[in-house]
């Protein structure tokens, strides 16, 4: 059974009524919204459970199945840094989000690696969706000196970007480049193609229906703490800064 409760505290709430009266062998859970009260109904039936992608500190005793988010974060900023840039804007994610801070964290260690100081006015806050990509982009451009390049900390942040450089005039990647996270199915057909940190995101899934196979028979999985790595995908969003006549 598949369930979508999109954060919102009725749906949870229903979503267990649901799986008490079902007795599910097993459940992965791919969410930071549920309420603690509702975390402990879950750790009260015993139902086997897998966290994916855990959002913030796991308040269950679970395993879990996450993504490489810190190396996939220096990665993206790496690529950028090689093509010559030097002042990178990051749209960063939700802040209580452990994926968010790790990414930011990743961008930090790469400047860091490049003898850069992070400066602090080229990191602004989003919430993973386009509109919060292209306000955020829009404070980036408004800076004195504005970066020539933008990590964005998820694709559709990314997006958001791109459309708030087209509006200003501007050209992706010719006078700003752009790098994504996740490598959504559509940003290969973005204006340009994004170029984006690929999480594995079936690989993931797979191995929690595996594991969460493997608690049902009452067996324990490998580790309980899983990463997978990602992968910088390079298309058309990143070139070299513009030369200043």
């Amino acid at each position: 059974m598949v369930s979508a409760i999109h954060g919102r505290s009725g749906d949870a709430r229903e979503w267990m009524r649901n799986l008490r009266a079902r007795t599910s062998d097993g459940v992965i859970l791919v969410t930071s919204a549920l309420e603690p009260t509702l975390h402990e109904e879950l750790r009260i039936l015993g139902v086997p459970l897998v966290v994916v992608d855990p959002a913030g500190s796991p308040a269950l005793d679970a395993p879990t199945i996450g993504a490489a988010n810190w190396s996939g974060g220096m990665a993206a900023t790496e690529h950028l840094l090689a093509l010559g840039h030097r002042r990178i804007g990051l749209i960063a994610g939700p802040p209580r989000l452990l994926c968010s801070r790790a990414r930011l964290d990743g961008y930090r260690a790469a400047l860091e690696g490049a003898g850069i100081a992070m400066d602090e006015s080229l990191v602004v806050p989003g919430d993973f969706r386009p509109e919060s990509g292209f306000t955020a982009c829009g404070t980036l451009l408004n800076l004195p000196e504005p970066p020539t390049a933008v990590f964005a900390a998820s694709d559709q942040m990314a997006l958001g970007a791109i459309e708030a450089l087209r509006r200003r005039g501007l050209r992706v990647p010719q006078d700003m480049s752009v790098v994504g996270f996740d490598d959504l199915p559509e940003v290969r057909w973005s204006a340009p193609p994004l170029t984006t940190v690929r999480q594995p995101l079936a690989d993931m899934g797979k191995l929690a229906a595996r594991t969460v196979l493997r608690l049902a028979r009452e067996e324990q999985p490998d580790s309980p703490r899983v990463e997978l790595g990602t992968d910088l995908v390079v298309r058309a969003s990143t070139a070299p800064p513009a030369t200043v006549a």
